[in-house]
């Protein structure tokens, strides 16, 4: 994929933040240098399930809640695909909630961004299982607590600079066969619920603590939980695993699956 790029016309407000998920993307496949024909971007539904009608590779609009099995199936149909799959908090950590913790299990070598805003926006603006206020679902606790995990990061779109390399750490990830590499993104809804001024003073960079080691799931996890009790959300690179290699997986035609 080159650097010229040239956008269709989104569907999404002035301020959203899946603009930058989206910029941040398509620069991470530029800087790769990925060609556009050997890459696939699935996308599930609601507003952010629109990103892979924008980015100028192969697409693919899944159903509702399905996007990580049919991102699964097309890696292991084609493994040389850079297949990435997309959606949004509503879409992944509600109807799809099983799918993601079976895909941790399973290590595919393939990308997942989430997108969260803690609603569905394109349906008005109902709380999603993250909605700050409610009983919430952690997914990057959830996915260090799955010891197959190889990679686990948290962006947030106010951070430009820093998303555009956890997108490029996640691609090479999984591009090098390592295994399933997870990529949450604060990405807010300003129509909606708009956390840019709560999210601007409550995330915290592990990135820029240099006591912090990725490499340990074990103080990972400690430490992502004293920095949420104490009502701070970290981001930068969550946990990973250099010397991770892929899942194997059974051949469908002759094992239960």
């Amino acid at each position: 994929m080159t650097a010229t790029y040239q956008p269709a016309e989104p569907i999404w407000c002035a301020g959203c933040g899946h603009f930058g998920v989206e910029a941040a993307l398509t620069t991470a496949l530029a800087d790769l240098d990925i060609p556009k024909e050997q890459t696939l971007v699935l996308a599930g539904i609601g507003c952010s399930g629109t990103i892979q009608n924008n980015i100028g590779t192969y697409g693919y609009h899944a159903l509702h809640g399905r996007v990580l099995p049919t991102a699964t199936g097309a890696w292991e149909a084609n493994p040389e695909l850079s297949v990435i799959a997309a959606g949004g908090d509503g879409d992944g950590y509600a109807i799809g909630m099983g799918h993601l913790i079976h895909t941790f299990r399973r290590n595919p070598s393939i990308t997942y961004i989430v997108m969260n805003n803690g609603i569905y926006g394109l349906t008005k603006g109902q709380n999603s299982p993250t909605r700050q206020g409610t009983p919430t679902l952690d997914a990057v606790l959830l996915g260090l607590g799955v010891l197959e995990t190889t990679f686990i990061a948290r962006g947030f779109t106010r951070a430009p600079n820093q998303l555009r390399r956890l997108t490029t750490a996640a691609l090479t990830h999984a591009r090098q066969g390592r295994g399933f590499a997870f990529l949450e993104v604060l990405s807010p809804c300003v129509t909606y619920n708009d956390t840019y001024p709560r999210w601007e003073t409550e995330h915290i960079d592990l990135d820029a603590d240099n006591t912090y080691d990725a490499t340990n799931r074990t103080g990972a996890f400690a430490r992502v939980v004293e920095l949420e009790t104490q009502g701070r959300i970290p981001i930068g690179t969550i946990y990973h695993d250099p010397t991770a290699k892929p899942g194997t997986f059974p051949n469908p035609a002759t094992t239960d699956i």
